[in-house]
C-alpha cells in the first residue's frame, strides 16, 4: 500500500497509506489530516484540495489538465509551478513516498 506524505505550513509532518487507485485527497480525507477540505468530495469543482507537490515527484505525476487549471487559478494561497489539485493524483505504487506540502489555508 502506497504512502503518502503530507507537510502541513507549520512543519509536521504526517504519513498515511492509501489504496492505490485512490487519490492523494481521499487518502488525506479518510484519513484526517488537517487542511484538506475537500468540499466537492473529489468531483473537480471546487479548489479545498489544494497541495503543493514535492518537485521530487513532479516529474511522476500527470499534468494538469484545462480544468484543474482554471480551478488553481482560485485557490486561495498561492499558486506555485507544483500547485495541484489533490483529487486529481491518482495513487500507484510508484507514487509511495510522495511528499506534498498543504497550503496555509484553503479559503
Amino acid at each position: 500500500m502506497p504512502r503518502i506524505i503530507f507537510r502541513d505550513a507549520d512543519g509536521g509532518i504526517r504519513e498515511v497509506n492509501v489504496d492505490a487507485g485512490r487519490s492523494v485527497m481521499l487518502g488525506a480525507t479518510m484519513n484526517g489530516v488537517p487542511g484538506i477540505d475537500a468540499d466537492c468530495g473529489g468531483t473537480l469543482s471546487c479548489a479545498t484540495c489544494h497541495v503543493y507537490v514535492d518537485e521530487a515527484w513532479a516529474d511522476r505525476i500527470p499534468p494538469v489538465d484545462e480544468v484543474e487549471n482554471d480551478l488553481l487559478e482560485n485557490v486561495a494561497c498561492e499558486r506555485a509551478a507544483n500547485s495541484r489539485l489533490s483529487c486529481q493524483i491518482l495513487v500507484t505504487e510508484d507514487l509511495d513516498g510522495i511528499t506534498v506540502d498543504i497550503p496555509e489555508r484553503q479559503y
